[in-house]
């Protein structure tokens, strides 16, 4: 069983921190910051001890913010020195998101300074939130920076639907001012950041298929094989929807030559075990064609209707008479993401993003008393 994650921001760290604080700080009441930051934090979640942590900075830290944050910058690492780093920035960033906005260019700079530390995606959401376009021209100017973190901050910092953050409404809306800054990292050289800017354009395409897909259309002619990468991933939601436009993106076109065959190893499937099928594709046409395969399962939902969720399966060229054969077994365990309920469930094979065979099959639940 993995630790949970809410352990990596436990007392000792904190008592850690308030050292770290102290020694840029003489002023800084350490035990009284100690003692507020751990007062019953085992009991809380991984933000809610964060929160809490963030509170004592708030009590310990001058209430002048300019102030603070010269403290604040003091204590992070140099080299020779340890300083603030980890967990420990996650509070450090929720206290820059509540008190910075006020201080514009001294929070987000603070942001800056963070982030190699840490990350900072966390505290500028505020600032983009009060001050769209004057917190956008700064961060546009990070994209050229020589810290890889900072760049990455530039396009994680900025995603509309950063998961565990604040949302950024105006962004979600309207996501077309953050495009430069996507496309002036899209070839960045290090995948940390690259994959940053996958994450932002699939987010994006989440509430704007059509723009996604049109961009990606606009950069992959003549793409490196790690921008074309950086492409496909970013399209996984339209891919997985079929969206025309993104499978035509990376050769996916819709062949009407192709037949599809699904065979079920087991039609009925008891909960903890899982589904075995077999899949044949054929290629019946004239020419060749670039397959990309998924499966769908369409769960029973608890007021009995059907809820698709879709699975990557492969990818596939076929000559012209060509076959493939595929065999998957889809396990039906338990997961925290999905409740289970019994009964006629099916499943859907998608090629090239048209559904092109489907077979029903039973989901049955143990007895309370087996075993």
């Amino acid at each position: 069983m993995p630790e949970p994650l809410k352990n990596l921001l436990h007392e000792a760290l904190v008592s850690e921190m308030a050292d770290r604080i102290a020694a840029n700080a003489s002023s800084f009441d350490k035990a009284r910051f100690v003692k507020l930051a751990t007062d019953g934090l085992g009991a809380l979640e991984l933000m809610e001890r964060s929160a809490l942590v963030r509170d004592g900075l708030f009590a310990t830290l001058p209430d002048d913010f300019p102030e603070a944050a010269s403290i604040l910058k003091a204590s992070l690492p140099a080299p020779g020195r340890a300083g603030l780093t980890g967990w420990m920035l996650l509070p450090v960033n929720q206290f820059i998101a509540a008190r910075g906005p006020d201080y514009f260019e001294i929070g987000l700079q603070l942001l800056k300074a963070l982030t190699p530390h840490f990350t900072g995606e966390f505290g500028i959401r505020p600032f983009i939130h009060r001050d769209q376009q004057r917190a956008l021209a700064i961060i546009s100017g990070w994209v050229a920076d020589p810290d890889q973190h900072v760049r990455r901050l530039a396009s994680e910092g900025t995603r509309p639907r950063l998961p565990w953050a604040m949302r950024l409404p105006r962004l979600v809306k309207d996501p077309v001012p953050i495009l430069p800054i996507l496309t002036a990292l899209m070839d960045d050289p290090e995948d940390y950041v690259r994959r940053s800017v996958a994450n932002s354009l699939n987010d994006i395409a989440k509430d704007h298929p059509d723009m996604v897909a049109a961009f990606i259309a606009d950069h992959i002619e003549g793409a490196s094989a790690e921008r074309r990468r950086l492409l496909k991933h970013a399209s996984r939601t339209l891919l997985k929807k079929g969206h025309a436009q993104a499978l035509a993106n990376f050769g996916f076109g819709a062949a009407a030559s192709l037949e599809c065959e699904l065979r079920l190893v087991n039609s009925e499937v008891m909960f903890g075990e899982g589904l075995d099928f077999e899949i044949r594709v054929t290629n019946a046409g004239q020419t060749t064609h670039s397959l990309m395969i998924d499966y769908a399962i369409h769960h029973v939902k608890a007021d009995g209707s059907l809820s698709p969720k879709v699975f990557k399966c492969k990818t596939v060229t076929l000559a012209p008479g060509q076959s493939h054969a595929i065999g998957r077994r889809h396990a039906m365990r338990p997961i925290t993401t999905r409740r289970y309920y019994p009964g006629e469930h099916r499943i859907a094979i998608l090629v090239n993003g048209a559904e092109s065979a489907s077979e029903t099959f039973v989901l049955r639940m143990p007895s309370p008393d087996r075993g």
